[in-house]
């Protein structure tokens, strides 16, 4: 074979999508729909937390979405909310059914500079989602990480995600779980509130541990705000600007901030290289 053919053999189209089946599907509240997907090669996606996919249909369109699930287990676990053309057709896929997924795309979280380190997550609404996915992975590795500590706000009652899985983290002895919710409601007992309420709670010495922050663009100005009064440093907060994602390979400019292309240079930011950019946050 000549040397022009293996080049294009080994070549990947960025645009082209890959197979893939859902293997489960279930409804984690009113409108986020949980996937497990398999690619149809057989291979296992070369990921890591942090990083998206786009996920398509074939005539209707595509969209990036963040991976929630860890390097560690089988398969892709994507969170999906049911709020266009796209996402509503994807709702009424069942398993067995197909899509197309291309990626993955984005920086990761700092998996390695957080070893041996106390981690802090601090987790809007379908924030939890991509953090999920390093949450999982430390939990998977345990020994390399120090403290874990994992706040998690949601708007409403209804609409938490992983109820069961966030269930059995509090369970763990390896782990610290706060949930707070900002409307009472006659079926809870926790905290009620904004997840910033919860961040005095933290045990760990927040100034040095690693501050992974993934919420609604209002949630940011505040936990930094409280993050900057318990003085941890600008460099220890990483924070994740999923929302601002598009074609993930920097060439529709949707996601463009300053000099900065999100899907490509982030989703995930040191925050100390964004404190000179306000559009960002």
């Amino acid at each position: 074979m000549c040397e022009c053919c293996t080049a294009t053999q080994d070549h990947k189209d960025i645009y082209l999508p890959e197979p893939a089946t859902i293997t489960k599907r279930r409804m984690l509240n009113g409108t986020e729909l949980y996937l497990h997907l398999e690619l149809d090669s057989g291979q296992e996606m070369d990921y890591m937390p942090g990083q998206f996919v786009e996920v398509s249909l074939a005539g209707i369109g595509e969209a990036p979405i963040s991976i929630s699930s860890t390097p560690t287990q089988k398969g892709l676990e994507l969170v999906i909310r049911n709020v266009g053309t796209l996402t509503k057709a994807i709702h009424k896929l069942e398993v067995g059914q197909k899509l197309g997924i291309r990626g993955p795309y984005g920086s990761t979280y700092p998996v390695e500079q957080a070893k041996g380190k106390d981690l802090v997550f601090i987790c809007g609404g379908i924030g939890l989602v991509p953090q999920r996915s390093f949450i999982r992975y430390v939990l998977d590795n345990r020994k390399d990480y120090g403290k874990l500590t994992v706040l998690i706000g949601t708007k409403c009652y209804d609409f938490r995600l992983f109820r069961e899985e966030i269930a059995l983290w509090m369970e763990r002895k390896d782990m610290t779980v706060m949930e707070t919710i900002d409307e009472a409601h006659d079926c809870w007992d926790g905290d009620v509130g904004v997840v910033t309420t919860l961040i005095p709670k933290i045990e760990s010495n927040l100034p040095k541990s690693l501050i992974m922050v993934c919420g609604p663009p209002v949630m940011y100005k505040f936990v930094l705000m409280a993050l900057a009064e318990a003085e941890v440093p600008e460099e220890n907060i990483f924070v994740n600007l999923e929302r601002r994602m598009k074609c993930g390979v920097g060439k529709c400019g949707h996601c463009q901030i300053n000099n900065f292309y999100v899907c490509q240079d982030g989703p995930v930011f040191r925050y100390s290289d964004l404190a000179h950019v306000p559009e960002a946050i």
